[in-house]
């Protein structure tokens, strides 16, 4: 009996301390989940939708004529979107986006909780609220979702001449290649 009452009061503990990471990426996942059935639905909703141009040159990069659907998220100017249609048309990727009110107050409350946590353990004086700002930069996990880094993977010492020197040839093409007139 004694060992039922000690798992369960380190259970009780565990939850305490660390239940907001589970809170979060829970959370999180629904929101995701919500947002991929409104944007790939047949019938989209009412969005505030906005537009922006980004100047990006991809060679051999085929021109989208329409807009195709994607889930993905950004944050600008401390405000979080989601881009819901994007397609690229010289040299210019245009992407429609939407405010995403839901992960901002996700946001927040988990600050928020996080904040609650670590004002009770730290001691009353007038400098808290920049410790509490640095412990919950620790406890916050940050978002990347793109990643523009290049792999640099191991050079290899081919002797003699190579035929394939890419690494990945699956390229998935819409359009055929342009022909010389």
């Amino acid at each position: 009996m004694r060992k039922i009452v000690a798992i369960f009061l380190l259970f009780c503990f565990a939850l305490y301390h660390f239940g907001y990471y589970a809170a979060y990426f829970s959370f999180r996942l629904q929101l995701e989940n919500h947002w991929s059935e409104k944007i790939y639905s047949v019938n989209q909703s009412d969005f505030e939708e906005r537009i922006m141009e980004i100047p990006l040159t991809i060679p051999y990069m085929a021109d989208e004529e329409g807009f195709r659907a994607t889930n993905t998220s950004f944050q600008k100017d401390g405000q979080y979107y989601r881009v819901i249609k994007q397609r690229y048309i010289n040299d210019t990727l245009q992407i429609v986006y939407v405010p995403d009110s839901a992960k901002k107050n996700l946001e927040s409350t988990i600050k928020q909780w996080v904040n609650s946590l670590v004002q009770d353990e730290l001691p009353d004086s007038g400098s808290n609220s920049l410790l509490g700002k640095i412990f919950v930069k620790d406890y916050t996990q940050p978002m990347n979702e793109f990643d523009f880094s290049i792999k640099i993977t191991k050079e290899k010492n081919y002797k003699g001449f190579v035929f394939l020197t890419y690494q990945n040839q699956d390229i998935n093409l819409t359009t055929p290649p342009p022909e010389l007139v």
